[in-house]
C-alpha cells in the first residue's frame, strides 16, 4: 500500500514536470522565434494566432476558447483525467503566453522555423508525455489513431 501511494506521488510529479516544461518550451518557440516573426503554427494554436493577427483579439483567450470543443472531446471520448490535464496545461500555455517575457531570438526565417518548430514541437511532445495535450487537434489526432487504422 505504501509503495504504491509513493509510485502514485512520483507519477504525478513526473508528469506535472514534462507538462510544465513542454508548456515553458511551447511558449519559448511561440514568444521567441514564431509570434515576433509572423510565423504561423498549425493547429488550434495557428488559427488562434491567425485570428489574433487578423482583428487584434487576445491571442490567450482565443487559444483557450478555440480549443473548449476538443477538450469536451477528450473528455468524452479519451477522459476525464485527460481532459482535465488538457485543460490545465492550455490554461498555462495562455497564461505563460501573457506573463512569461521571452525576447526574440533571430530574424532568420530559416532559424525561425527550425528552432520554432524544435520547441514548439518538443513542448507538444513533452506535454504528451505527460498525459496531455495542449493543442486541440492533438486531441483529434489521439483520437483518430485509437479509433481506427490510421496512424
Amino acid at each position: 500500500m505504501h509503495n504504491q501511494i509513493k509510485n502514485n506521488n512520483l507519477r504525478f510529479i513526473k508528469e506535472t514536470a514534462l507538462i510544465a516544461c513542454g508548456v515553458i518550451s511551447a511558449c519559448f518557440g511561440l514568444k521567441s522565434f514564431l509570434i515576433p516573426n509572423d510565423f504561423i503554427d498549425g493547429g488550434v494554436t495557428g488559427i488562434s494566432l491567425l485570428i489574433s493577427t487578423l482583428s487584434k483579439l487576445n491571442l490567450s483567450y482565443l487559444i483557450v476558447v478555440i480549443n473548449i470543443p476538443f477538450v469536451i472531446l477528450g473528455y468524452k471520448q479519451i477522459g476525464k483525467g485527460f481532459a482535465i490535464k488538457t485543460s490545465i496545461a492550455i490554461a498555462a500555455l495562455s497564461l505563460s503566453l501573457v506573463f512569461i517575457p521571452f525576447t526574440p531570438v533571430t530574424h532568420d526565417k530559416l532559424l525561425i522555423a527550425i528552432f520554432g518548430g524544435f520547441f514548439l514541437g518538443g513542448g507538444i511532445g513533452l506535454a504528451m508525455r505527460g498525459g496531455c495535450v495542449i493543442d486541440g487537434t492533438e486531441v483529434l489526432a489521439l483520437y483518430i489513431s485509437r479509433n481506427s487504422q490510421l496512424t
